[in-house]
This record gives structure tokens, sequence and C-alpha cells, in this order.
């Protein structure tokens, strides 16, 4: 039996997450289909595509979605020295500035966390943030198998993992189904009463994995 998530607010709500952008291409896409859903999602971003796509960002947070960090690269922290993922960190922080965007959030490549991530995390204010319902999409899966797929985890505060760009490992060509998940997830949400909205920070937000690697003590 799946549970409902604890969340501070007691309004049903749906979490829609995307991460591994911006991209010119899917991550318009992907805000072309929120937009007539009437749905807000919240995008973990990389600052060097950041970088190279700022207009992206803008129209991003011209539509009131949220913007967090997931870094500059792509690093995998356990594979990676601390002072390397601190200024890989920093460098996508100084990307985000310029846009005005000060993240409160922030998904570790993979949702893989090293000993010192949650350290790190502290001392530049952040709060680690993972998901609870991964859509796979990355597999090159239909819009429909994963609608199945993952229809029985939607419950209230419940954080889904998406992608609107190709990151590293990804077996698929583009995002094509990614966006068209979108409004028939926020449709299944509706009718479970979940509207969706932008990730806060809160207490019982998972920092990483919850199928992988968990936060480990710094």
């Amino acid at each position: 039996m799946v549970r409902a998530i604890l969340v501070n607010d007691e309004s049903p709500m749906l979490h829609l997450t995307f991460d591994d952008g911006p991209d010119p291409v899917w991550t318009p896409a992907v805000l072309d289909a929120l937009a007539p859903a009437r749905a807000t999602a919240t995008f973990f971003v990389l600052g060097e595509r950041a970088a190279a796509w700022p207009w992206v960002v803008e129209r991003i947070l011209a539509a009131g979605h949220g913007v967090e960090v997931h870094g500059h690269g792509h690093l995998r922290h356990p594979l990676t020295r601390r002072e390397c993922v601190e200024g890989d960190l920093e460098a996508a922080l100084a990307v985000l500035r310029v846009h005005g965007v000060v993240p409160r959030l922030w998904r570790a490549p993979l949702g893989e966390l090293a000993p010192f991530t949650a350290e790190v995390a502290r001392e530049h204010g952040l709060q680690l943030a993972g998901w609870t319902v991964d859509t796979d999409d990355w597999r090159g899966l239909s819009a429909e198998a994963m609608v199945s797929a993952i229809k029985p985890q939607l419950v209230h505060g419940a954080v889904v993992l998406a992608h609107d760009a190709l990151g590293p490992g990804a077996l698929r060509d583009g995002c094509e189904e990614t966006v068209r998940l979108i409004r028939p997830l926020v449709d299944a949400g509706r009718r479970l009463g979940l509207e969706p909205q932008r990730l806060e920070p809160r207490e019982d937000l998972p920092p990483a994995d919850p199928d992988g690697t968990l936060a480990m003590p710094a």
C-alpha cells in the first residue's frame, strides 16, 4: 500500500521535476506541454547548460516555474573529490545568480551522494532534494508505459523525476515521450485530487535516489 507523504502544506499536491537541462529544443517543448495543462514544475538545471542557453532559463522563470541547482557539470559525487564538487556547485550558483536565482534545493546527479555531500549542501544553504517517483524516461519508454507504471505511486507530496535533456547514459534519441507524458500525468494526478506545484524545501524531502544511494553522514 502506498501511503501519502507527510508535508507541511495540507493541500493535496504533486511535484513534477525535470533534470539535466536546460536544452534549447526539449526544455521549450516541455514548457509548451506544461502551459496548456496549467501545471507548475521545478527544473534542476546544470550551470554549464544554463550558461550556454540563458534564454531558456529566462523562459522557465517567465512561465512561473521553479529553478533549482543540479550542478555545473554532471559530476558523480562518490567518484569525485570534495573540492571538485564544491567548485562545480559554486560555478553553477554563479551562473544562476545572473538570472536572479538563488537556489534552495540541490539535486545531486543520479541522486548519488558522497560522504561530504550533505555538509557541502549545508555550507551553501541548500537542502538536498531527491524524488519519490521515477519515470525512467531516460530509458526511452513510451508515455503510456510510464503513466501506467507510476500511477500507483501518485500520492500527496509525491516528487516525480523526469528529464528535459539527454543526460549521460540516456538510451533515447530525444525527449518526445517525456513531453507526451506531461498531460496524462497531470490528468492522472488531478483525478486523485493532486495539483502540480513547485517543489519547496520541506522536512520530509528525500535527499537522494530512494532506491539507490541514501544520505550519508558528513
